[in-house]
């Protein structure tokens, strides 16, 4: 049997529940459920060359952040876990801590900055993410795949540049600094790719 793929709904990383072989190829923001560890990223992945097939890893554990070492053989299996997903608000920021409200039953959520760092830079007040829990834990919050924020600085592009490809830096109301075309100036609005960082155009 083919590994099992489970991809969340807007999401850029796969889960792989192991009651099936693991694949051979794991991708590097894998993420995968070991049998007496918590969920891990897939942080690294090598797949030899020659002699007998296996692939060693490298591991960061969602739960604590440690890293660990792992050489799969592709045939072996684990026990799938139960990975919740919720839609949730971001409310604000206080103290180093990020809250979020669930859109259901209004809980609220504070999460510190290590457990949110993979979306903050793309999320502002009022927008919904998705997290994801382990055990009633949250190890994950994952911003819309795209999103459009305002640009609160950046150098107006020298008049008469048209080189193609040519671009500048431009930070963002978030505080993510990124690169944009030329003609884009501060406070416009934009449309980011979350997955990448990278700008998609002007709105």
């Amino acid at each position: 049997a083919k590994p099992q793929d489970v991809r969340y709904e807007g999401a850029s990383r796969t889960i792989f529940f192991s009651r099936t072989p693991l694949p051979i190829s794991m991708p590097s923001n894998g993420l995968i459920v070991l049998q007496a560890n918590p969920v891990c990223w897939v942080t690294a992945s090598v797949k030899p060359g020659k002699g007998a097939a296996f692939v060693r890893t490298r591991l960061k554990n969602v739960m604590t952040g440690s890293v660990l070492e792992r050489t799969f053989n592709p045939t072996d299996k684990y026990p799938p876990a139960h990975i919740e997903t919720k839609e949730m608000q971001y409310l604000y920021e206080d103290g180093g801590l990020y809250y979020f409200m669930d859109v259901e039953s209004y809980e609220q959520l504070p999460l510190n900055h290590d457990q949110v760092e993979d979306a903050i830079a793309f999320i502002v007040e009022n927008q919904n993410v998705k997290i994801r829990f382990f055990k009633g834990a949250p190890f994950s919050v994952e911003a819309p795949n795209f999103v459009e924020l305002l640009i609160t600085h950046s150098e107006p592009g020298v008049r008469g540049d048209t080189a193609t490809g040519t671009t500048k830096p431009a930070t963002l109301e978030t505080g993510y600094t990124l690169n944009v075309p030329l003609f884009v100036n501060e406070g416009d609005r934009i449309r980011v790719d979350t997955r990448t960082g990278e700008y998609m155009e002007r709105v």
